[in-house]
């Protein structure tokens, strides 16, 4: 199995507390620290306003972290999680991740899906189309920076988007492009646009969601005449790890009462409820531990982790490189 880690960027009130002038201090040592670790790969989300509601406190753009990470790393490859199709032209969204391709040396990620975050959408002035309308936007996107990183120019006239002989030059240094990580589990759509472009999926839900989304991508690939084994499946985790369960239940009240302040009754359910769900993998080391290898019996072969004491507290994540890790390494 493979892994990767997210940097918090204040999205989720990850850097409450921490004074602004100091957020890219903090967040570029944790991403020099992965980079001397065990992970292949680091992580930003794709949001402009916190979440689980918007607020005053800060939250980091995603591209621009990646072309700084792309200067102050050496090793790590980088991803957003994922880049939302409505928020850029997708011929200038191309033409950025090439150029930080550049910078990287050939380490960025692709990260896409339809998005979600209503509150975003409007407040940026791009409306909130309808999921099918986002989904269509999705798939036109990803054809014009497929065309893009393979040809150095694209070409459509689309519903959503029109291009006319955009040129993205130079290309991508890795060759054939970079890799598509189509986010998102929509059976009908979703899952055959990642059946013809991706290089890896993203879904959760917990074991038996996965299988099921799993054979249904095998359909679309099969139709397709793809090889289902050349497409990595990976999931996401809100990881909180401690060595029994008392120092477990410890870490989760100290999260849940730095972020109380920040938000509303029914916020602070929702953020709660966050480490609950089918994406949480809280407990020890073994529960941890059980949890990823039934991910990994139903086919994931790549858990991306989302630390949400890293920015004041790195014990769990030592814990979690030194005891977890190496199990499946």
């Amino acid at each position: 199995m493979r892994f990767g880690t997210f940097i918090p960027q204040g999205w989720r009130f990850d850097l409450v507390d921490i004074d602004p002038a100091e957020h890219w201090t903090t967040m570029n040592t944790l991403a020099q620290r992965a980079d001397a670790g065990p992970w292949e790969s680091l992580w930003v989300y794709d949001h402009f306003h916190t979440t689980p509601e918007p607020s005053q406190e800060a939250t980091h753009e995603a591209w621009t972290l990646m072309g700084a990470f792309a200067a102050s790393t050496s090793r790590i490859r980088l991803g957003q999680m994922c880049t939302c199709m409505g928020y850029r032209n997708p011929a200038y969204l191309a033409k950025v991740a090439a150029t930080v391709d550049h910078v990287s040396g050939g380490r960025i990620e692709m990260g896409i899906g339809g998005g979600w975050y209503e509150h975003e959408w409007r407040a940026y002035g791009y409306g909130f189309p309808e999921i099918p309308d986002r989904l269509k936007m999705l798939r036109e996107g990803v054809d014009i920076m497929h065309q893009a990183w393979t040809t150095g120019s694209a070409t459509l006239d689309g519903d959503y988007y029109q291009v006319d002989g955009a040129i993205v030059r130079p290309l991508p240094v890795q060759q054939g492009g970079i890799p598509f990580w189509i986010a998102g589990g929509g059976e009908k759509v979703t899952l055959r646009i990642a059946a013809k472009y991706a290089a890896y999926t993203n879904f959760n839900g917990g074991a038996e969601n996965f299988t099921r989304k799993s054979e249904i991508l095998r359909g679309h690939t099969d139709k397709l005449g793809r090889d289902f084994a050349s497409i990595t499946r990976s999931a996401n985790f809100n990881t909180v790890i401690a060595e029994t369960e008392a120092e477990v239940q410890e870490r989760l009240d100290a999260i849940f009462a730095r972020v109380k302040p920040y938000l509303s009754d029914s916020g602070y359910e929702h953020f709660q409820n966050a480490y609950s769900a089918g994406e949480a993998l809280v407990g020890t080391v073994e529960q941890v531990s059980e949890q990823l290898a039934e991910m990994q019996k139903a086919g994931m072969g790549y858990a991306i982790h989302y630390f949400p004491e890293a920015a004041y507290d790195l014990s769990g994540v030592e814990l979690f490189e030194q005891k977890v890790i190496p199990q499946f390494s």
